[in-house]
């Protein structure tokens, strides 16, 4: 690919359009605010202005209601020889492309699985997809051509492709990306209107369950509408377990109460349930990793010091294990190594004096369930 449109400068706009110019393809900037367009050139994303012939890819970068309208337009004046969108709804699209677009066997839809709680042409980063999933929905029209163009994109941005139905790929994001924004912003706005002091006992755990609540709510209130059917279908399933949930609280909030231990394995079973649901989510983007068990003596400050060095090497402390150790003191420490730094945390561990070794009960995994989802063909 030598040559690239971009229409839409936002943040995933102009992090594709940071992340191919690294790569040497030609990016042109358009965007209705012209404004947006020019801070996307000036941050080095490409120039602002009418690639003036025909380019290789125009990567659609609008909110989903507007992917059709802007395609269309786009095909009619000859913009690109291929086409594809970034938008995080995609059978909306893909039937108004179909409906409306002068050649929808040159589109194939979109989305890559990264973002921030930030919006805007400032808040793009050129890595932002690396190593993250990039959805692919080819509709029954779409070309060989716009397909290989869209993995040639995906592989610029150091992405990993997965095809997925673009319904398939709607309702499962309406489970992992567009209810969990919704349940942010509700329980946001209750500190709103929360009990005095709040601020002073509002933790990290606050910080993690609300910080995507901070998006753009136009685009929001745009992407919920386009998924609209798939999101409500979550929500009546969540408003099936509160109509369980808010009982059994009751309950326990009423002293000697004969159903409290009713109430109490409702809470139960609702917890447990949420414990195995994160079974279900990938761990970080990194492809495989490897079990390893490190010796740690029992002295002061030691389990602290190789905590801080594995973090270094983004081995998270909480996603160790520490256990005892039967044979005398100290402590042996269990915990899963990305693939890509295995080897240069081996060395580390080792460089430190630390007696490091691979676990032979922990094999390798592979990471990610959206893998899954792609049949032999690479079609589901």
């Amino acid at each position: 690919m030598r040559t690239m449109t971009v229409i839409g400068t936002g943040l995933i706009g102009t992090s594709v359009a940071l992340a191919v110019s690294r790569r040497g393809v030609r990016v042109f900037l358009a965007d209705r605010d012209p404004a947006a367009a020019r801070t996307a050139a000036a941050l080095g994303a490409g120039l602002a202005r009418d690639p003036g012939e025909t380019v290789d890819l125009a990567v659609i970068a609008v909110p989903p209601s507007q992917v059709g309208a802007v395609l269309a337009e786009a095909q009619e004046r000859g913009l690109a020889r291929t086409y594809t969108d970034v938008a995080s709804v995609k059978a909306g699209p893909e039937q108004a492309v179909l409906r409306g677009a002068p050649e929808p066997a040159r589109y194939i839809g979109g989305h890559p699985l990264a973002g921030r709680e930030r919006s805007g042409p400032l808040a793009a980063r050129a890595e932002l997809f690396r190593d993250r999933n990039w959805v692919l929905t080819p509709s029954r029209l779409a070309s060989d051509d716009a397909f290989e163009r869209a993995l040639e994109l995906v592989a610029l941005c150091d992405a990993v492709p997965i095809v997925m139905r673009s319904r398939d790929h709607d309702a499962a994001v309406a489970v992992t990306s567009h209810v969990p924004h919704l349940m942010a912003s509700l329980v946001a706005a209750r500190l709103r209107e929360g009990p005095a002091g709040l601020s002073r006992v509002a933790g990290q755990g606050l910080r993690d369950a609300t910080r995507i609540a901070g998006g753009d709510s136009r685009l929001w209130g745009d992407i919920l509408q386009a998924n609209a059917p798939a999101v409500a279908g979550v929500l009546k399933d969540l408003h099936t377990d509160l109509s369980r949930l808010v009982p059994a609280l009751d309950a326990l909030a009423r002293p000697g109460g004969a159903d409290r231990d009713l109430g109490m394995r409702a809470l139960v079973d609702l917890l447990d349930r949420g414990i195995s649901g994160l079974a279900e989510i990938p761990g970080p983007p990194d492809g495989e990793s490897y079990g390893m068990r490190v010796a740690v003596a029992e002295r002061p400050g030691e389990l602290a010091r190789l905590l801080a060095a594995v973090a270094d090497l983004g081995v998270a402390a909480e996603d160790a294990a520490v256990e005892t150790s039967v044979a005398g003191p100290g402590f042996t420490v269990r915990f899963a190594v990305p693939a890509r730094t295995a080897d240069k945390l081996a060395d580390a561990l080792g460089a430190g004096g630390w007696d490091a070794v691979w676990d032979p009960a922990r094999p390798s995994a592979r990471n990610g369930r959206l893998d899954d989802v792609v049949g032999p063909s690479g079609f589901v």
